[in-house]
């Protein structure tokens, strides 16, 4: 099956995400899988990511993966900021506002 084109304000917005890495990985949050979905209306965009699968069940473990989570949150929104979104909501999997700008 032949995948629809995206519109280009989300293929800009993934652009821009690339710019995320995941601290852990060095890898960008789009490629690493992280990003699962987008909404782009005019200044406001929506992330959807799966954050979860990156939530270890060690109770010491959780306490770092939270931390590295926070800082990719807060790099989504400052990137996103900085090319112009004045309003940024970033959602996990299971639909919780995780942060907005």
């Amino acid at each position: 099956m032949k995948r629809k084109k995206l519109p280009e304000e989300v293929r800009h917005v993934v652009e821009i995400l690339k710019k995320v890495k995941d601290p852990e990985t060095e890898l960008n949050i789009v490629d690493e899988g992280l990003v699962y979905g987008l909404t782009v209306e005019g200044s406001k965009v929506q992330v959807f990511l799966l954050m979860a699968r990156s939530t270890p069940h060690c109770h010491f473990c959780q306490m770092i993966a939270i931390n590295v989570q926070r800082k990719i949150l807060d790099r989504i929104i400052r990137v996103l900021k900085e090319e112009g979104f004045d309003r940024i909501e970033v959602y996990n999997e299971l639909g919780l506002l995780l942060a907005e700008g």
